[in-house]
């Protein structure tokens, strides 16, 4: 066929996906896109000196590698407060283009873990801050995988996003983990 095989790909902030592309042109029917992403077609017996010639000229090392997580800003869990999540409220609804915030917070250390749910795939946290707050937080993976995980240890850095937890009446503040490093 004249349109050959055709290729979509995504990138890392490293890599310049497009430049990246210019510099193997002759291999390539046709090809678009930006930075972080493209699309091409190539005759399909070139789909191996194209996927060696990206190989060669890559210039990507261990730490580009390395999975990011992006953070809005450092915020200790104490400053947290009713208001702050009402403000927040006010940049919904977020999705693609209008990301929830992230929040980071190091050295939370776990005070107690439990599994909730009946597919027990929710971990509630009570967590003390550094400063030695007290700080409820939820965390939605599979239970039992975390326990196993956490075993003996109890400090963690986490990435969170503030709510509310309505309870049988109760409001609390709950920080809703969304990443989390054992240290």
């Amino acid at each position: 066929a004249a349109e050959g095989v055709k290729g979509s790909g995504r990138s890392i902030e490293g890599y310049h996906m497009f430049e990246a592309l210019l510099r193997v042109k002759e291999l390539l029917i046709r090809f678009g896109g930006h930075p972080m992403a493209a699309g091409l077609s190539l005759e399909e017996e070139q789909v191996e000196r194209f996927r060696r010639a990206l190989n060669d000229q890559a210039q990507l090392t261990e730490e580009d590698l390395t999975p990011r997580v992006w953070i809005d800003a450092a915020m200790p869990m104490e400053y947290v407060s009713e208001s702050l999540i009402r403000e927040l409220e006010l940049l919904e609804p977020f999705g693609q283009g209008n990301e929830k915030p992230q929040f980071a917070q190091k050295s939370v250390h776990i005070k107690s873990a439990r599994v909730l749910g009946k597919n027990r795939n929710a971990v509630k946290l009570s967590m003390v801050t550094p400063s030695g707050k007290p700080a409820d937080g939820i965390l939605f993976m599979e239970g039992d995988r975390f326990l196993e995980e956490m075993g003996t240890r109890r400090d963690m850095d986490v990435i969170y996003y503030p709510g509310i937890n309505e309870y049988n009446g109760n409001r609390t503040i709950q920080m809703v983990i969304k990443e989390y490093r054992f240290c």
